[in-house]
């Protein structure tokens, strides 16, 4: 497949999904109408919605590698200098294994910094961040595990970028 350059100027507040196959751009707050279109291309045999999908942040990236019913599993990449949102969740309970660089993480009043192949375990309803005070990318695993793994069961306290 060739590769393609995709740039957008001027523009905030989107959800950009990038598979191999397709780019799919919204603006921010209709997550459920690309869960509707999703469904539909699912039901009408479409391959793409098994495609993994990688979703851009002004954080960095995550893609998701495995989503079924009780679990997902993300491979997330956060640029340097960058954090996630201080957050929770009410349906799920998460499993972040660093694969490379150093990341702080927060869970409740605890901060404590995580190296390659090390890991944690954020219960549900617990606050938590990741946030990568380095100068390379972290990457790292996360497994999702509950009754509800969508992107709508994300609760923000604190947010760098004003998603809250």
């Amino acid at each position: 497949m060739t590769k393609k350059h995709t740039e957008l100027i001027d523009v905030e507040d989107l959800i950009v999904v990038d598979t191999e196959n397709a780019l799919l751009i919204s603006k921010k707050g209709s997550s459920q109408k690309i869960k509707e279109r999703v469904m539909k291309l699912k039901k009408e045999g479409s391959p793409l919605p098994n495609i993994h999908l990688k979703a851009h942040r002004p954080w960095g990236t995550y893609e998701v590698l495995v989503d079924t019913p009780g679990y997902k599993v993300k491979r997330i990449e956060v640029k340097p200098g960058k954090r996630l949102s201080l957050q929770k969740h009410f349906h799920r309970n998460e499993h972040w294994i660093v694969v490379s660089g150093t990341t702080t993480v927060t869970i409740g009043d605890e901060m404590k910094l995580l190296r390659p192949n090390e890991s944690t375990y954020i219960k549900m309803d617990e606050i938590h961040r990741l946030a990568n005070e380095g100068k390379i990318p972290v990457v790292m695993i996360e497994a999702q595990v509950g009754e509800y793994t969508g992107e709508d069961d994300i609760v923000r306290i604190e947010d760098d970028f004003k998603r809250c």
